[in-house]
């Protein structure tokens, strides 16, 4: 009976130290994990775009005048040498009663001064049919010795200066006949008063595309040079994206481009045409300063994939910078500083494991590995502080 006793209280003790190493004994930390695998990495530079024609003719008007209405519509198909719009010359300005009144008073001034120049013109005229006639005269005398040499000088002399007023006359009387027609032409009110259609000016489109713009479709008065239309071929698109400029040095002509989130199935194909060689200023939507590159970018992808794709569509462009189709890699999240290396979470028979990596290129969500890893182990993405080498884990069941 004691011997019965003695295993009882042998066996409570033993429970209750075996109850209080459970209590003592480290709780396994919940993680994540993800498999080291082989298959294509890029490394890539994203950003947004916007579609554009590659030719954009702007048609413009060739002098000031009244445009007539364009009866042309954006999307319109154009051909080359089809008239897009007519311009007629500036109507002029009505007058009211007192700039009618001054109009009318300058033709007036202006009929009398026609009549003035007429009247000397005749006056003219008849003062150099007499000294003609005085020099006839004097030639026979002359010939007989009857006068001298210096009358007859003195009369070919007047003969020549009454010639020479005639002809100013004959100026002057154009004169007055103009001035006279520029004071009848200020009483003209519209194009109607002339009795004659008004003269156009046909403009003519410069190449075959559609319609891309109308500033202004109605009837309007232009100046010289300002634009009437848009034209350009819808077909021939390239896409303008702007980067930051320590990615465009990053970017080659040449370069794979794939441009989704565009509307359509699948992504298309790009290639990279040219970075320019200027940067420009642009503020972010955080308020940040930073200097941007366009890069521009010529689509490969067949026309019947992307034809339903229009001028200024949104795509997100990613550039192809590297490209490895069967590379080591695991989630970029998984690695973490370890004074100067880098270094892993590894998890095996339910502890975590820290172990030393070398990392390749980076491809965003995932990450290049050289050495360190194998195909198929298991790592924890975003370690927190609890995890120190050797901490037991329990893998987070996705419900």
């Amino acid at each position: 009976m004691k011997g019965y006793r003695w295993l009882l209280m042998v066996g409570a003790l033993m429970a209750l130290v075996a109850l209080i190493a459970y209590g003592f004994r480290s709780q396994a930390v919940l993680v994540d994990t993800a498999a080291v695998r082989r298959g294509l990495l890029r490394v890539t530079v994203e950003d947004e775009g916007r579609t554009r024609v590659k030719d954009r003719f702007s048609v413009s008007a060739p002098v000031a005048g009244a445009l007539c209405r364009i009866d042309l519509k954006v999307g319109d198909p154009v051909r080359k040498g089809q008239v897009l719009a007519e311009l007629q010359p500036l109507r002029p300005a009505f007058l009211d009663t007192r700039s009618r009144a001054e109009a009318e008073g300058r033709v007036a001034a202006a009929q009398a001064a026609l009549r003035m120049a007429q009247e000397n013109h005749r006056a003219a005229q008849a003062d150099e049919k007499y000294a003609e006639s005085e020099l006839q005269r004097l030639l026979p005398l002359r010939r007989r010795g009857a006068i001298t040499q210096d009358a007859l000088d003195k009369a070919e002399a007047e003969s020549r200066r009454t010639q020479a007023n005639r002809r100013s006359a004959e100026f002057a009387v154009d004169v007055a006949r103009f001035e006279l027609e520029t004071a009848r032409s200020a009483l003209i009110s519209s194009a109607a008063d002339t009795g004659e259609p008004p003269e156009q000016i046909a403009i003519t489109a410069p190449v075959d595309g559609q319609i891309f713009k109308v500033p202004e479709e109605n009837e309007c008065v232009v100046e010289r040079g300002e634009s009437l239309l848009e034209i350009g071929d819808p077909h021939a698109l390239e896409v303008a994206v702007d980067v930051l400029s320590e990615d465009a040095v990053r970017i080659a002509p040449g370069d794979k481009v794939l441009l989704e989130r565009w509307g359509g199935p699948g992504a298309l194909e790009g290639a990279v045409r040219v970075v320019e060689p200027t940067g420009f200023t642009k503020i972010s939507a955080l308020g940040v300063e930073e200097q941007r590159v366009w890069v521009i970018v010529d689509i490969v992808s067949p026309l019947e994939q992307w034809q339903r794709l229009g001028d200024g569509y949104r795509v997100e462009a990613s550039f192809v910078i590297w490209e490895g189709a069967d590379v080591l890699q695991a989630p970029s999240s998984a690695l973490f500083r370890e004074k100067a290396d880098w270094a892993v979470f590894v998890v095996e028979d339910g502890v975590a494991h820290k172990r030393t990596v070398t990392p390749g290129q980076r491809g965003g969500l995932m990450t290049e590995i050289k050495q360190g890893l194998r195909e198929g182990e298991q790592v924890i993405p975003h370690p927190d502080d609890a995890l120190k080498d050797g901490v037991r884990v329990e893998i987070r069941q996705l419900s």
